[in-house]
């Protein structure tokens, strides 16, 4: 991999990651609601599975998403369930004036929480239309897959996660940022009503991305 076709690559990268979609909309909620560190395993959980897809591009993606595009629906309509119950969790959240920089109350339980974000945000994007479609159609644009040797691999995998990893804690800093203008009992409530309807938006991208 040359250098230009590196930087092209992260470019490329940095920008589909803040691309608006299913992630953008959880990252945001989850930043609205629970501020830009809690993110972390969310953003975490996202690129682990971009980097999965990545390295299974390197193998004939396309000939694996052709074979078992119906395990790709359901994977997408489990995505979409999912969603939908984190939206209802946000919107009927229970707030006090205390909670808006609250962390969880012992190691266990953050442990508990970093978890089911990981989880969450490996979901999203293992069930995300435009995940598998730029690997499969426009990654070849910047990257010759047949042309890689294993220390190209190692580059791109490096690329991917700093890329992705920039990007979406970049939308989730922003969005922690606009939860610090909410401070009150009221706000807090409408705050997360709309983290709520993000998450509930974000299911609704992936069931009409079919």
């Amino acid at each position: 991999m040359t250098v230009e076709s590196a930087l092209t690559y992260f470019l490329a990268i940095f920008v589909f990651a803040v691309t608006p979609g299913p992630g953008i909309f959880a990252l945001l909620a989850k930043g609205m609601a629970s501020g830009a560190r809690s993110c972390i395993p969310l953003a975490l959980g996202m690129t682990v599975s971009d980097v999965i897809y990545l390295l299974l591009a390197f193998y004939g993606l396309a000939a694996l998403a052709e074979h078992w595009g119906d395990a790709f629906t359901l994977l997408r309509y489990a995505g979409a369930i999912y969603l939908f119950y984190l939206g209802w969790k946000m919107w009927t959240a229970e707030v006090s004036p205390q909670t808006l920089d609250a962390l969880p109350a012992s190691r266990g339980a953050w442990r508990r929480d970093a978890a089911k974000s990981f989880l969450q945000g490996f979901m999203i994007s293992a069930s995300n239309p435009k995940v598998i479609l730029f690997y499969i159609a426009f990654l070849p644009t910047f990257i010759d897959l047949t042309a890689l040797d294993r220390s190209d691999m190692v580059l791109a995998v490096g690329l991917t996660l700093v890329g992705l990893m920039m990007g979406l804690m970049l939308v989730a800093s922003c969005a922690s940022s606009a939860r610090r203008f909410f401070q009150s009992e009221r706000a807090q409530k409408g705050t997360n009503r709309t983290a709520g309807s993000l998450m509930f938006a974000a299911g609704a991208f992936l069931v009409a991305k079919g």
